[in-house]
């Protein structure tokens, strides 16, 4: 049985787990455990900024993801940006993640604060998670994203 929920501080160290597995899986990438568990635990803090969901498959932990807000002027709403999607191996194409976006969906006209659309970003490399972006409605859209760090 599927239950999809929002997360709670509780869920910190599965979230930080499934992130450091995320970016060794998607980009070979080795995260500081303390760095990352401080940046989930982070979040927790600044509600303002976004949420997680925690999908469960007969009580065990199956997925999680975050939503981080940005507002659009041009909107007079929010776009939700779905970020650090990770669905555990033995679960996956089996529909968790269309699941979750459903339940944002639903949320999202729930919301009190006009939510103008859903945002992600996938790697390039990445074509099972595209055709599911894909799949459940999403398109490439006509941006190029660019990055500087402060440090």
């Amino acid at each position: 049985m599927l239950k999809i929920r929002t997360a709670s501080p509780e869920d910190a160290s599965l979230i930080m787990s499934h992130n450091c597995a995320m970016a060794l899986e998607t980009e070979g990438k080795v995260l500081d455990p303390e760095a990352a568990i401080a940046g989930v635990e982070g979040l927790f803090k600044r509600p303002q900024f976004g949420f997680y969901l925690v999908a469960e498959v007969d009580g065990l932990p199956a997925a999680t993801l975050m939503v981080t807000y940005e507002w659009s002027d041009w909107r007079n709403g929010l776009f939700w940006w779905i970020q650090s999607v990770y669905v555990a191996s033995e679960f996956r194409r089996q529909g968790i993640y269309r699941a979750m976006y459903f339940q944002l969906q639903f949320m999202a006209k729930a919301s009190s604060i006009p939510v103008c659309g859903f945002r992600l970003y996938a790697e390039t490399e990445n074509h099972n998670a595209q055709a599911t972006y894909k799949d459940c409605g999403m398109k490439v859209c006509d941006y190029i994203m660019f990055e500087q760090g402060t440090g």
